[in-house]
């Protein structure tokens, strides 16, 4: 499982080769950047250990690289490095090597995202965050405070040349005004430029607005912009130039993320394949791109109805054309074009997900090539579980519920007769996220064991349209929650899972809604009984008042769509918080922390560990060093794995074999 967590994301056509980003839990988490020339030629890696390609912007970070031309023939690379934020430059072609070169000041508080390169091909544009401790007001110019952190964004112009690495003041800076910025996009004649901004207390799901603005001097600046689509109530991506004067951008004006055709000066957009479908994904991570013109014109495009396929549209005729790829059934938001040459990440419930590279023809078929390589073996395909997608009766939102069911497999073992297996509600993060079904060596893990697994899409995930979305508005903790004891209850109902012996896990907004339903939910949901016997939270939110002014500023303003505006909405805030709650409903709960988590820091399970000793409710709280949002190294996967199954057969009545027990206070 530790081994076969390499994460591969973003990748991005450079010559004849395909460039990704890797996470490596065997090397602490480092995020490493591979080169493949084919599936016969052995990936390379361009940046040797210790550099880590991880930008920190939003903390989520996202792509952290960027291909360029070189002058020498072939390409460099440009990275944004985790140690120092900085921006740093290092040829990659074997022959060079030679120490990565920075391009961007040591001091400032600077960090770096969403690079492109600019039309005069000198200077890398991108989204510049700067942040500094918060001070007195007034606050300097252009800064806002977020998250307890003086912020501010900008869409900036860092020199190729490194003149910038000893002078801040080199930087030049091309747009500001708005609290976030995305997708910088110059046209292919270079005299406009577009890019996506918002503002709180919008998520750029929420309402966002794409704007462009004419390029003019030398140094090239920015002078006044036009809002060309997007509002506080209409959601729009990736913009993307068809020619000089009209972009291809998405949007979800009619409720789905959809494709359009923009003029820039006058005009109204216009739809290119009107679908209930969506054609993009909610903007976590900054830097991939959802679609991409082919050479022919054509567009590359993702989508489906919590799923996403790869296509072709024709946007002159509407014609829409899913491309086959065997054995992988869904693609995440993230693809590169060149020529007829396109590459994204894909994956199936047998198949983990991969690098792929389709060459497309001129009636929509192409050749496909899997590029990166497993970083461990797979086990035989008769202990991997397959991916059921369900949809289940969701009364408290009055609604269908998705899911997706992965049944216990194994091969060598025969249940005994009548028995059902115990299940667990896999609640996905976000909360505006997506459970997909790929293969995965988590759920594996479990159902290897004779442990089932239920992804569920509550409402509020993304993947089924705005009004699904907006499920959640004002109702976190409700709907989520209701939709995980559907989830659990319906299997149990139809036979397929032991009603005693039900548990939930989630980590992150996962881990809230873990922790919701095992604390406040029955109350808030009018449920008379405990529907779980055991809860896991991996760095879950306990208690929303602190999180709310004591988180990053990308999310300190998401909880007033989710619970209300502070100070209006601080009745709900504790109604609704695991912490203070826990009852005689509450069964035991395991909590995993990353003590360095900026995102939920180690006082949220801190404080839910606090409550549940003093109601004398079994748990145990384990903690690791140097870990942050989301666990990276292979030691830390291995050693909560390993706790979740002890705390498991601690609850449901087993003795895992080869795994210590746990110590349940």
């Amino acid at each position: 499982m530790a081994k076969g967590a390499v994460a591969v994301s973003y990748p991005s056509i450079a010559g004849v080769e395909v460039w990704w980003q890797e996470r490596r839990p065997s090397e602490g988490g480092r995020t490493a950047i591979v080169a493949s020339a084919g599936p016969g030629a052995e990936p390379r890696e361009l940046l040797p250990a210790p550099w880590n390609a991880r930008n920190r912007v939003h903390e989520y970070g996202g792509k952290s690289y960027l291909a360029v031309p070189s002058m020498a023939g072939g390409f460099d690379l440009v990275f944004a490095n985790f140690a120092d934020q900085r921006l740093y430059a290092v040829g990659a072609a074997e022959a060079e090597g030679g120490d990565p070169v920075p391009l961007t000041p040591a001091e400032g508080g600077f960090r770096f995202a969403d690079l492109v390169l600019s039309p005069t091909g000198d200077a890398i544009w991108c989204v510049r965050e700067t942040t500094r401790p918060a001070g007195q007001p007034p606050l300097p110019d252009g800064f806002h405070l977020g998250g307890g952190m003086a912020v501010r964004r900008e869409i900036v112009a860092v020199p190729l040349d490194g003149s910038a690495a000893d002078d801040a003041a080199a930087i030049r800076v091309l747009v500001r005004g708005a609290q976030f910025f995305a997708f910088p996009t110059p046209s292919p004649d270079g005299t406009r430029l577009a890019w996506i901004s918002w503002n709180h207390p919008n998520m750029p799901w929420d309402g966002t607005e794409l704007r462009v603005a004419p390029l003019g001097g030398a140094p090239v600046t920015v002078a006044g912009s036009t809002l060309v689509m997007g509002g506080p109530e209409e959601s729009v991506l990736a913009p993307a130039w068809r020619d000089n004067a009209t972009l291809y951008a998405v949007s979800d004006a009619t409720g789905w993320w959809n494709l359009y055709q923009v003029p820039v000066v006058g005009g109204t957009p216009c739809p290119l394949h009107p679908l209930n479908e969506e054609f993009a994904g909610p903007l976590w991570q900054l830097g991939g791109r959802p679609f991409e013109p082919l050479g022919d014109g054509r567009l590359a495009v993702l989508h489906g109805l919590g799923e996403q396929r790869l296509a072709v549209l024709d946007a002159g005729s509407g014609a829409l054309t899913d491309l086959d790829l065997p054995g992988y059934r869904t693609t995440i938001g993230e693809l590169s074009v060149s020529g007829s040459t396109i590459t994204t990440v894909a994956g199936g419930p047998r198949t983990p997900w991969g690098v792929l590279r389709i060459t497309v023809g001129g009636t929509g078929g192409g050749a496909v090539e899997a590029l990166s390589k497993r970083q461990a073996d797979a086990p035989d395909p008769a202990y991997l579980p397959d991916a059921r997608p369900v949809q289940l009766s969701g009364e408290q939102n009055g609604g269908v519920v998705h899911g997706l069911v992965y049944p216990p497999t194994n091969p060598g073992v025969t249940a005994p007769t009548g028995e059902l297996p115990p299940f667990l509600v896999h609640v996905h993060g976000g909360p505006t996220g997506q459970s997909l079904p790929v293969l995965s060596m988590e759920k594996a893990y479990f159902t290897s064991r004779g442990i089932g697994v239920i992804d569920v899409n509550y409402g509020g995930s993304a993947g089924y349209g705005r009004e699904y979305r907006n499920r959640l508005r004002g109702q976190w903790g409700i709907v989520d929650v209701a939709d995980a004891y559907a989830a659990a209850l319906g299997l149990a109902e139809a036979g397929e899972a032991d009603r005693a012996r039900l548990g939930i896990r989630g980590g992150s907004a996962g881990g809230w809604t873990a922790l919701v339903a095992v604390t406040t939910g029955p109350a808030l949901t009018g449920t008379k009984e405990a529907v779980f016997a055991a809860a896991t939270s991996y760095f879950g939110v306990s208690d929303l008042r602190p999180f709310a002014v004591d988180t990053h500023d990308f999310e300190s303003r998401y909880l007033d769509g989710l619970i209300g505006p502070l100070p209006e909405a601080e009745e709900l805030y504790v109604e609704r918080a695991p912490v203070g709650h826990v009852n005689e409903l509450t069964c035991p709960v395991l909590l995993l922390q990353g003590l360095d988590d900026p995102v939920v820091p180690p006082s949220q399970s801190e404080a839910i560990a606090a409550d549940l000793a003093a109601h004398n409710i079994r748990h145990a709280y384990i903690a690791f060093a140097g870990e942050s949002h989301g666990f990276r190294k292979a030691e830390t996967v291995i050693a909560s794995l390993e706790a979740e199954l002890a705390f498991y057969g601690a609850i449901f009545g087993f003795t895992p074999p080869g795994v210590a027990p746990i110590e349940l206070t």
